[in-house]
């Protein structure tokens, strides 16, 4: 190591040393657990949001957007709009905050972030999140929440019931899980004895009824029989999170005996206390914790709280070769006592208690309560077949419950025999006994993905991490080093990029795992060491997204139940006015109670629920059918709605595969580019003859060396994997490629690396350089070794690689990446005259460049390779020339652009591109008008990092044209100007923006509110962002009122695709953890058959829940009218009308599928609006007055049969009966039609067959009852015979309505809905409807 002389570098095929056996034990340490070192650092983010996730994205590959990023998107979820604000159980006192010792100090993860240095900003320390954020400008501070704001203010964590440390007893507290975006609050409680024999009592003497209303309303329950204890003494919890969901949770306990820093880790007080405290690490003897949906919390008796176990960091970790001894049985069993098998099983309810779960649900309770009060009133068959409906209901639901829950517990569940490390020994065990800090083997052939969260330490993996990103290129897998291992924080979301290109997250598949051929053992392996376990993994979290969804906070939904509500409000009326008639009429005292209630029955129609989700079920299976899949059923009407589509540009919008145009290379000493190079062979030609000679060939070289190493591909199977763009460049070559084996790792062995990753090798006929001939003496081919490389950062935007020659001293390093960063790297004598001219000319018209930059190094060997940084590596570089990549569109692109250019709903290309190139491509697919101005700014004073900057807004065209830079419209050219422009661009009225990353950021931190909004708003391009500033994007779009879909592969947008109200994710996967929507076809078809099935699912649940509440309302008033004399409809009568009229309409009428064409207007989302409960009023009150007018006309009829009061039970047979039965069994016909909506959301109606046909035959049928009835049918219906003049006066008066409802609903009552609309403003105008803050600015914006 410390010669440093230089030396040739000599390849091997395999490496001198070899692995042995290991012998070395983790020590036992004393009677309670290891001895673990006191000053290393616990973990601190039991409820804390401890630092951001996914700065950076981990790849093998130049550039972002086209690979996978290690890094999920967990950390990038906003909470709903519709969150509560408060709790039941947790107390918020200002006044009064309590700080406990743990949070007064900083903690050493923070001192050793990297804390941004903000000129004229303080920095303050968020003791929630656990991290130091400089102060910004309120200007960013209007977004609905931001990823760095956590949820609690510092002063919430702090306060309690009571306080102290270790001494105190609070009662609850509130806790946010970062991974999750979930706010919990958790209480203490014990059972108290009185409060308990009350409930007891309540249950038995109401027969069971108190028990279901407790059930019902858990919080009654819980302040019956609950007595508050402090949390360290409570037998139970109630955990209730931001959405008001409830739980009563118990707290398992369980004898430990070991020291506390074997549950929470240790030393978080290092650099801040000298010296050491017993007290800091005592002997747990029990275990007391917590299981919320599969998330466990340790109680921590110091902090006198509980606090997440799946941030656990073993002190021990420090040194990879003393990991790599594994443990010990004993620790092996006490970890498993606290971190549980490694295994995500998926508690499955027994029939009997799913069957207690459904048949408790209120739903049918009142079902059950309505089939009884039916039976009561001799209503037998129809009481008879609403019963097995709910029983084949029922059973359905469970049939379906059951097969999905096994479905995903197949999916989740993973076994295999892994081999282990165990007490110094291999061992063959099941995956589900692994525990964090067990050594297993990854290179087993057997093993097929990884069976837990784990850190590489031994050997290289390539792996296929769809699962997480939605992109399946694959990525490379390298050992950890000591430096990634202090690197290594579990309580955060995310990994380092230092850390995730070691980590093998659990469930991604395997495509290659190699052990370390290279070393001295022949038994070596490649090794991995357990990080964490079960649903602690990144699967486990997955899962969990799975089976607890976020609520979508959709509004119609509360808007439903809300109508529900009124609904019964209105059946408590009619109870009253029937009971007050029914007395008067003198009827039994049981008949007028069955009788009132029943009207409760018809009013709140039972199956209103069920149907307002057909069209969602309907929409999800024609999307299944065009490959698309949805985890989130809740989100397809929230898709109806979408104001703003984002794209990702490489593989979304353009093809992943860019072919290269060619290359253009400087030429010195004229120092301007060449000529596009088309191929291997005009670039460096293979015969002396081949040459001009007035060309310096070393330049043409070193980029053909560039294209050849500076990569990250990988080996399978004699095929070449990675990202898409190093795949076509080294095609482009047409040199060989051999990866060789690595020395396990080498970096912490004695002896540095001394066999290079991989060798490229020249095509025959160019195997001795430009200078050598097959006839030179001592000539050697030409075998390139990459050395050490450098792989690609989002932040820098480029990748280095350092290559040496077999047998020669000198070494080369080779940099590729965006022409933008070249200039802080390289010499500036380098560059030739026209590099922006080129740069420009190629952006402008939408190829991807990429530079290339060398130096030389005379003076190499391996321990200066091992020693050398990358700053180092990347400075002092002399520029090459450019790799010119054709960006091409892909085949649907334009079309779909056009498409939602023609429904006006706003794009936004959202990429990591140069802003030329993203404009151009823009242009191509019609994104951005053609003939528009398209605004760039930069800054004119100052950077990013200086908050006084100025910017400016000129014309990517035309620099004569500017935006004022506090409004940003356009302001008037010079007057002696030539105004006249390029590219036909002269549309200045539809003007965009395009904004860069670093702009982007400076606006949010430092600029204006008010430019901030109208960037937003005007805003088209958004280039080189980070996988934060997209999440942050949308958030901010979503922050003016805009409903916004993001559209991503995946590979960096995991963040944005959680973020936004609808993401879609173009995946190889069904389900993503990426995205709600996962689409197999590669392109952006997929966004409108979202639009439009969201369109067609939230109108169709509109259109059933009109045509239920017209179904309630035509036989309350039948039932009413009816109940004036005493009668009633008959028991088959509710039965027909039930099951064979209403039924197959309601479900029928969600069939129809959704119109081909986006329309320019958004169907409304608000069940409140006027625009819905005008017309469902107005029809209410047609169907009233046509059955008002035939029950009064077949009162003066001569063949008249009055009914016959009867004080025991309801006279069924008499003409009012017969007439309102068959009037409304025509109601409720053409009110299907009706309210079956057509154009411009759904089909037509002719396209819905089975609609169509149960029309006709309801129609056919009802006309034949009204006409001719057989005997048997008139016995059956209990049908009175009337005159052939009047049956024809039923049917045109049923079909009068049937007019009339048609006109009014598609003329008269929109007119109406809008005449009451302006009349409200006019007498209310503070009450007026809110306008969307983006419609706002752009009329502000409009020239």
């Amino acid at each position: 190591m410390g010669d440093s002389s230089p030396r040739p570098i000599a390849y091997s095929r395999r490496s001198s040393s070899r692995l042995g056996r290991r012998s070395s034990i983790m020590s036992s340490g004393h009677a309670n657990g290891p001895v673990y070192r006191r000053d290393s650092t616990i973990s601190n983010a039991s409820f804390v949001s401890d630092v951001e996730m996914a700065h950076e994205e981990v790849f093998a590959g130049p550039m972002s957007e086209s690979v996978p990023s290690s890094v999920t998107g967990f950390a990038h979820r906003r909470d709903r709009a519709d969150s509560v604000a408060s709790f039941t159980y947790f107390q918020e006192d200002e006044d009064s905050p309590e700080w406990s010792d743990d949070q007064a100090i900083i903690d050493e993860d923070v001192e050793d972030a990297d804390v941004p240095k903000r000129s004229g900003g303080d920095l303050e320390y968020d003791l929630e999140s656990g991290s130091i954020s400089p102060k910004r400008r309120k200007s960013s501070g209007f977004s609905r929440t931001s990823a760095e704001n956590p949820l609690l203010s510092r002063q919430d964590s702090a306060k309690t019931d009571t306080s102290g440390l270790g001494r105190g007893a609070r009662s609850s507290q509130k806790i946010y899980v970062m991974t999750e975006d979930l706010t919990i609050v958790v209480a203490g409680f014990t059972t108290q004895n009185l409060g308990f024999l009350i409930y007891l009592c309540c249950c038995v003497l109401t027969l069971g009824l108190g028990y279901l209303v407790l059930r019902w309303l858990p919080r009654w329950r819980v302040r019956l029989i609950g007595s508050p204890q402090p949390l360290r003494e409570c037998d139970w919890v109630v955990v209730e999170n931001q959405w008001g969901e409830f739980a009563v949770q118990s707290i398992t306990k369980a004898s430990y005996g070991h020291s506390a820093s074997t549950v929470f880790g240790l030393g978080e007080k290092k650099g801040y206390s000298l010296e050491y405290d017993e007290d800091d690490d005592p002997v747990l003897m029990n275990l007391r914790f917590l299981d919320y949906r599969y998330i466990r919390f340790c109680f921590h008796p110091l902090k006198d709280k509980f606090v997440l176990c799946s941030d656990w960091k073993d002190p021990n970790w420090i040194n990879v070769k003393s990991i790599r001894a594994g443990l010990d049985s004993d620790e092996r069993h006490r970890r498993e006592q606290v971190f549980g098998k490694n295994a995500i099983e998926i508690e499955e309810k027994s029939i009997p208690q799913l069957l207690v779960d459904e048949a408790f649900h209120p739903f049918y309770i009142f079902q059950i309560a309505s089939l009884i009060l039916w039976s009561l009133d001799d209503y037998y068959y129809y009481a008879a077949c609403i019963f097995i409906i709910s029983v084949v209901s029922i059973t359905t639901t469970l049939t379906e419950t059951r097969s999905t829950m096994k479905r995903l517990r197949e999916i989740s569940r993973f076994e295999c025999e892994v081999r282990v490390l165990r007490n110094g020994f291999w061992r063959q065990v099941e995956s589900a006994e692994l525990v964090p800090g067990d050594v297993y083997e990854v290179s087993d052939p057997s093993l097929t993905q990884f069976p837990c969260d784990s850190l590489l330490l031994a050997g290289d993996c390539i792996v296929n991490e769809s699962m997480l990103t939605g992109e399946s290129v694959p990525v490379s897998k390298t050992p950890a080093t000591d430096d990634s291992l202090h690197l290594l924080k579990l309580s955060t979301s995310s990994m380092s990029t230092e850390v995730a290109k070691h980590f093998l997250f659990s469930g991604t598949k395997i495509i290659r795992a190699r052990r370390p051929q290279g070393g001295q053992d022949d038994e070596a392996v490649a090794l991995a060491m357990v990080v964490r376990t079960g649903f602690n993994t990144t699967k486990g979290a997955l899962v969990r997204s799975m089976l607890f969804p976020k609520p979508a906070g959709f509004k119609f939904y509360k808007d439903a139940f809300r109508y529900i509500s009124v609904m019964a409000a209105v059946a408590g009326l009619g109870f009253i006015a029937s009971f007050v008639n029914f007395v008067r009429l003198g009827l039994a005292w049981h008949l007028i109670i069955i009788r009132a209630l029943d009207l409760i029955t018809i009013v709140v129609p039972p199956a209103l629920p069920a149907t307002l989700t057909i069209g969602t079920n309907f929409a999800l299976s024609r999307l299944k059918k065009k490959n698309i899949f949805c985890i989130s059923p809740q989100r397809v009407n929230v898709g109806g709605k979408l104001d703003v589509i984002c794209f990702d540009k490489t593989g979304t919008l353009t093809e992943d595969g860019l072919d290269v145009l060619g290359v253009r290379v400087v030429h010195r000493p004229a120092m301007r580019f060449s000529d596009v190079l088309v191929d291997s062979s005009t670039l460096l030609p293979g015969a002396a003859y081949e040459r001009d000679p007035t060309v310096d060939y070393g330049i043409h070289k070193a980029v053909l060396y560039t294209m050849a190493t500076c990569h990250s591909l990988r080996v399978v199977d004699d095929q070449l994997l990675g990202d898409p763009l190093d795949v076509k460049m080294f095609e482009f070559t047409g040199w060989g490629f051999e990866e060789l084996a690595q020395k396990i790792n080498a970096i912490d062995d004695e002896e540095p690396q001394n066999t290079p990753s991989s060798i490229a090798r020249p095509p025959p006929g160019m195997e001795f350089g430009i200078d050598d001939t097959r006839e030179s003496m001592n000539n050697t081919p030409i075998e390139l070794g990459n050395l050490k490389s450098f792989e690609f950062v989002s932040q820098l935007r480029r990748a280095s690689v350092i290559v040496g020659q077999s047998g020669s001293s000198q070494g080369d390093v080779y940099v590729k990446g965006a022409p933008e960063c070249m200039r802080e790297i390289c010499r500036q004598d380098s560059f030739p005259v026209d590099y922006e001219e080129l740069l420009d000319f190629y952006t402008h018209r939408g190829f991807r460049v990429i530079a290339c930059a060398t130096k030389h190094i005379q003076a190499l060997n391996w321990a200066k390779v091992a020693k050398m940084t990358r700053h180092e590596a990347e400075s002092d570089l002399r520029f090459l020339g450019f790799i010119i990549f054709e960006n091409k569109l892909k085949p649907a692109t334009t079309g779909v652009i056009d498409e939602l250019n023609d429904a006006d709903i706003r794009k936004i290309m959202c990429t990591g591109d140069n802003i030329l190139t993203a404009i151009s491509v823009a242009r191509e697919c019609n994104l951005i008008d053609r003939t528009a101005h398209c605004f760039i700014p930069h800054f004119l004073e100052g950077d990013v990092r200086d908050p006084k900057a100025l910017l400016k807004w000129q014309s990517v065209d035309n620099s004569l044209f500017e935006l004022d830079e506090n409004t940003l419209v356009p302001l008037p050219p010079p007057a002696e100007s030539d105004a006249s422009l390029p590219y036909d661009i002269s549309n200045l009225r539809n003007y965009c923006l395009a904004v860069s990353g670093d702009v982007f950021r400076w606006i949010i931190d430092f600029g204006s509110e008010n430019v901030l909004k109208r960037m937003l708003a005007r805003g088209q391009v958004f280039a080189r962002m980070s996988p934060d500033e997209k999440h942050e994007l949308v958030e901010k779009l979503q922050s003016i009122d805009y409903c916004c879909g993001f559209c991503g592969d995946g590979a960096n947008d995991c963040g944005a695709l959680k973020a936004a109200d609808v993401g879609i994710s173009l995946s190889e996967a069904e389900a993503s953890v990426a995205a709600p929507f996962t689409s197999r076809v590669f392109d952006i078809s997929c966004v409108p058959e979202v639009i439009r099935e969201g369109r067609a699912a939230l109108v169709t649940s509109f259109c059933c829940f009109k045509y239920m509440s017209l179904y309630s309302a035509i036989q309350f008033t039948s039932v009413s009218l009816l109940y004036t004399s005493g009668s009633n409809l008959g028991d088959f009568q509710f039965l027909f009308v039930d099951i064979f009229l209403v039924l197959p309409i309601a479900i029928f009428m969600g069939w129809t599928g959704p119109y081909p064409t986006l329309c320019r207007k958004r169907p409304t989302a608000s069940l409140v609006s006027r625009k819905i409960l005008t017309p469902l009023l107005g029809q209410i009150l047609l169907c009233i007055l046509v059955q008002v007018i035939g029950f009064e006309f077949v009162q003066r009829q001569p063949w008249f049969v009055p009914p016959q009061l009867d004080t025991e039970k309801s006279n069924v047979e008499n003409s009012e009966n017969t007439t309102l039965f068959l009037v409304s069994c025509f109601q409720y016909i053409f009110s299907g039609i009706v309210q079956s909506v057509g154009p411009p959301f759904r089909q037509t109606m002719r396209n819905n067959l089975p609609f169509v046909v149960t029309i006709v035959a309801t129609s056919l049928f009802s006309a034949y009852m009204l006409f001719d009835p057989g005997t048997w049918l008139a016995d059956l219906m209990v049908l009175t015979p009337m005159s052939i003049d009047f049956k024809a006066f039923l049917l045109f008066l049923a079909l009068g309505g049937f007019a009339c409802s048609w006109i009014a609903e598609r003329k008269v009552f929109l007119w109406l809905a809008r005449v009451l609309g302006k009349i409200h403003d006019k007498l209310w105008p503070h009450r007026r409807k809110k306008r969307k803050e983006y419609k706002l600015l752009l009329e502000e914006m409009r020239m």
